[in-house]
């Protein structure tokens, strides 16, 4: 069994760090979010629970009409809705993507359509291919959602336990169910779907599709681009929200709910050893305001050298977003609270991170506001004042050599270039709008970056 954490430790180690992560906005306008994913290019897809997909460019433009509406086949009211999107990995050539909604009876479903050939940025909504159906009777919630393609192809899916409370249908542990588990199916075959040959209970008693099980509503699950491992956040019950690490070759793990919330007992009645348990890796406790967690990805972008190789999340009721060092996670290191009851994040093309509001259908992207500032330090290179307004002073310290300056916006949009002389140089903010913008100095074929403030 996993050692237990000491949360005093776990919420407010590392605060210095906390700090650097800015949150700017990227795009607005958008109404439920539930997931954002790209389908191998820099273009964002964005999930409204309504049963819409949208499309965002990447310089921020919102496509005008929906990628996908189907609207009238989801069933939408509380938790329930369109809740999943995942591309195929051959999507360019083949135009295959799937969907996870609650259908009419309220139970889920994932259902793959193709792109349409008339238009490519549209879906055929005559295409719908019913792929599984998760019977979820009874209660709302608890659906889970989430659906990624893993590093060995498989189309791997998050189910919730079927709602209530305490999982009193014993769903989760009950490996005949499709409820409370993460599921991995085959869909390169000619029929629905097939069974991977190492799924672990398709050639004994349980559920063929099953993978692994013991999770309470999996809200987001990733894979992290450098090693494959798989991150699983899991919502809790009342008191503990979880953090799950696991390499995805170890199918049939059991993490452990009903009989455990987290590292602590909540009803281990009928429960198999704990030894036999996977534990999360971190962990916090609502005492800090938090109640739902929201699962991310670990950093690979190149933008931000700070954030590398750590692992992000938010929490619904916080607003704060925290991180794990990805290697060796534990301690968990929160940012102060921001506005939108953070819903889902996304990792773009480019391995860079944005997250989304859920209530106020705002998406972010996420930044370190302290990015290039030790490379300029080093340079003798001054940018002043920092944050600006209308104007802001390039000193390149009378250094003999002219610079090309280049301001970009966090979307890559250049907005200004020009050439700057060895010293002091004015240059005209004043037709920027308040946000972050990313200032780059190239001289002599060195480049550095900093980040620029106009407020």
């Amino acid at each position: 069994m996993k050692r237990k954490f000491l949360l005093p430790f776990l919420l407010f180690g590392c605060a210095a760090f906390a700090q650097t992560i800015a949150p700017v906005q990227f795009a607005s306008g958008f109404n439920g979010i539930t997931e954002i994913v790209h389908a191998g290019t820099s273009r964002l897809y964005v999930v409204q629970q309504e049963g819409t997909v949208r499309m965002l460019e990447a310089d921020g433009a919102i496509g005008e009409i929906p990628f996908l509406d189907i609207t009238d086949v989801v069933n939408y009211n509380g938790e329930r809705g369109l809740l999943g999107l995942a591309f195929h990995p051959q999507y360019v050539t083949n135009g295959y993507f799937y969907v996870y909604y609650t259908n009419s009876t309220g139970d889920n479903t994932v259902v793959r359509y193709t792109r349409s050939t008339a238009n490519p940025d549209a879906a055929d909504t005559t295409t719908a291919l019913p792929i599984l159906t998760i019977p979820h009777p009874g209660n709302t919630n608890h659906n889970g959602g989430c659906m990624r393609f893993g590093p060995d192809g498989y189309l791997y899916i998050s189910s919730g336990d079927g709602g209530g409370s305490g999982d009193v249908n014993g769903n989760a542990q009950n490996i005949d169910v499709l409820l409370g588990k993460m599921l991995r199916i085959d869909v390169d075959v000619d029929v629905e779907y097939g069974i991977p040959g190492t799924n672990p209970f398709q050639s004994e008693d349980g559920a063929d599709e099953v993978w692994a099980y013991g999770l309470r509503n999996a809200w987001k699950f990733s894979f992290g681009r450098s090693d494959g491992s798989m991150w699983i956040a899991d919502v809790g019950q009342g008191v503990i929200e979880e953090i799950n690490k696991v390499n995805p070759a170890n199918a049939g793990l059991n993490f452990g709910w009903r009989c455990y919330e987290g590292n602590e007992v909540y009803n281990n009645a009928g429960c198999a050893d704990s030894n036999t348990l996977t534990f999360p890796v971190a962990e916090y406790t609502h005492a800090e305001g938090g109640c739902s967690i929201t699962g991310g990805y670990v950093y690979t972008g190149t933008a931000y050298p700070n954030l590398q190789g750590k692992y992000f999340f938010a929490d619904y009721c916080s607003n704060k977003i925290g991180w794990v060092n990805s290697t060796t996670p534990g301690d968990i290191t929160w940012t102060e609270d921001f506005e939108g009851n953070f819903t889902t994040f996304a990792e773009d093309v480019n391995g860079e991170l944005y997250i989304a509001g859920g209530t106020n259908g705002v998406i972010y992207k996420i930044t370190d506001s302290t990015a290039g500032m030790e490379q300029f330090a080093k340079s003798g290179i001054s940018v002043y004042p920092n944050p600006a307004h209308n104007e802001v002073f390039i000193d390149l310290k009378n250094q003999a050599v002219t610079a090309q300056l280049t301001v970009f916006d966090l979307g890559g949009k250049r907005l200004i270039q020009q050439t700057i002389a060895p010293n002091v140089n004015s240059i005209d903010t004043s037709v920027f709008q308040a946000g972050i913008y990313l200032l780059e100095i190239n001289a002599s074929g060195n480049k550095i970056q900093q980040k620029l403030i106009i407020n």
